[in-house]
């Protein structure tokens, strides 16, 4: 923001110091711009799309491997990741997940404790860690080429023989506690955390929050019942890339996998979604001097046909400095310090669609009434040529630097084999989107954009809002008060 003030404060001074000058000073300036002599380089066409594919093997128990190799560094990398996260983890026990990740890699093995592979792995440069997410938990360890079967062999003994330890899970309660007792600090924090639980619903396994029940909660026969329940063959996708050869690689991990039961695979529990309640929101902040205002609702999921004009759609509504967003309400309107906003698509549950601006408190309802007419406005003013043609180009100029190495195409591939997604969802990205339309753009618009189904949040200092909040509708106050501890526990 500063280099925003800093670029504003030079433009005026350059301009004030144009205007001074002599008259024959400022008659050179139009051939100049005239000759824009960089609009005359030529901008080649991308590359057709063809990444790097990573070697699929599935085992005979139901366990999938990935092998992607890549010499260029005396390097190997690995990931385990295994079904289950927190969105199957019980309402009551909320964090669990997050605790077994924890726990399970700072308590060690049976063989090893967690504070001595520390020293162990810190000895070789190398990592080995756990942790716990919204649909997985995982496993991740690298090291130099000739540490690898040591490291490996870590990794093994680590996912089939861990000993989760009493004091490990209570440090790791402790650090969620704190968590939540901090949770209030920050402005934004708290804008981006309630408009989730108004998109999906505050009891919505995608927006549940801990508290300090949920995690007092946990107890360390959870932590081994959720092993149990996870860590079998048909639940576990496995990947390895770097500096090796791939026929001795599958050797190795058919030899320290093949012996694990099939297990049953987790299924989780399917969940209905709907739209949010239309109407305002306000948290009140008493300590600041601005407002954040989100304007949120349901987004998509990634299998959806019409993925590739909701993203070029999305491009154009507020995908950087660009953007009709930025373009309107910051830059034209002066109403917000920063402005931001997506329609969101994740793998196999609906995204968020939002649109957020930081504005000045005095400026918060104006800040809202532009955002909302600049989503009306994605349904009535088709994109222009330029738009769309920006937007298309970068579009695709991101999606390519995000899978330009064999690594990173490996990560994507993985994703995709865990969510069920064509082996090619990649390859068609990029025609998909070049296929797009201004009409395809006004069509998913109006197709899936509704404002009435659409919830308005603030957050801010209400004392100093003027006109006030209720000039947008009716006003619903969010309690955001932190549940005590239960009787007889401390929050940290």
């Amino acid at each position: 923001m500063k280099h925003l003030f800093l670029t504003a404060a030079l433009t005026s001074s350059l301009l004030l110091t144009s205007a001074s000058l002599p008259a024959q000073s400022t008659q050179a300036a139009p051939a100049a711009t005239e000759a824009q002599p960089w609009k005359q380089i030529p901008i080649p066409p991308l590359h057709a799309f063809k990444p790097a594919q990573p070697r699929r093997i599935e085992l005979p128990n139901g366990l999938v491997i990935f092998l992607q190799e890549d010499h260029e560094l005396p390097f190997i990398e690995g990931t385990i990741l295994i079904r289950g996260g927190n969105r199957d983890e019980p309402t009551g026990k909320t964090g669990l997940v997050s605790l077994y990740g924890e726990t399970w890699r700072t308590s060690g093995t049976d063989t090893i404790d967690g504070d001595k592979l520390d020293d162990e792995l810190e000895a070789k440069a190398a990592s080995l860690e756990t942790s716990g997410g919204g649909a997985s938990t995982s496993m991740t360890w690298s090291s130099l080429k000739g540490d690898f079967d040591t490291v490996f062999a870590a990794a093994v003994d680590l996912l089939l023989h861990p000993t989760f330890k009493e004091d490990k899970l209570q440090l790791a309660k402790q650090q969620l506690n704190t968590s939540i007792s901090r949770r209030n600090d920050d402005a934004g924090g708290i804008a981006h955390r309630e408009a989730i639980k108004l998109a999906y619903g505050a009891h919505n396994p995608y927006a549940r929050e801990l508290e300090y029940a949920t995690v007092d909660a946990v107890k360390l026969d959870d932590l081994k019942a959720w092993h149990d329940r996870t860590v079998v063959a048909s639940n576990i996708i496995i990947a390895v890339s770097g500096d090796f050869d791939s026929a001795a690689m599958e050797a190795k991990l058919r030899a320290a996998f093949e012996p694990l039961p099939r297990g049953q695979r987790l299924q989780t529990a399917k969940v209905t979604f709907t739209d949010p309640k239309p109407g305002v929101n306000f948290v009140e902040k008493d300590d600041v001097n601005q407002s954040n205002v989100l304007i949120v609702g349901l987004g998509t999921e990634r299998s959806n046909p019409d993925y590739y004009a909701l993203s070029v759609m999305n491009q154009i509504f507020s995908g950087g400095f660009g953007s009709r967003v930025v373009q309107n309400v910051r830059t034209k309107l002066g109403l917000a310090y920063s402005v931001e906003g997506s329609y969101g698509a994740s793998y196999d549950h609906p995204g968020v669609f939002f649109v957020e601006a930081a504005t000045k408190s005095a400026t918060t309802v104006a800040a809202a009434k532009a955002l909302l007419a600049e989503i009306d406005r994605l349904k009535t003013d088709p994109p222009t040529p330029a738009e769309l043609s920006k937007a298309k180009d970068q579009v695709l100029n991101s999606f390519i630097f995000h899978y330009d190495s064999p690594d990173k195409t490996l990560g994507e591939q993985v994703t995709l084999a865990f969510y069920g997604y064509p082996a090619d969802t990649l390859e068609k990205y990029k025609t998909g989107i070049e296929k797009v339309t201004a009409a395809d753009v006004s069509r998913v618009a109006n197709k899936y954009i509704d404002t009435s189904k659409l919830a308005i949040l603030v957050v801010g200092n209400e004392s100093q809002i003027a006109p006030k909040i209720d000039t947008l509708g009716k006003v619903t106050n969010l309690d955001i008060a932190i549940p005590p501890p239960p009787a007889g526990k401390s929050a940290e």
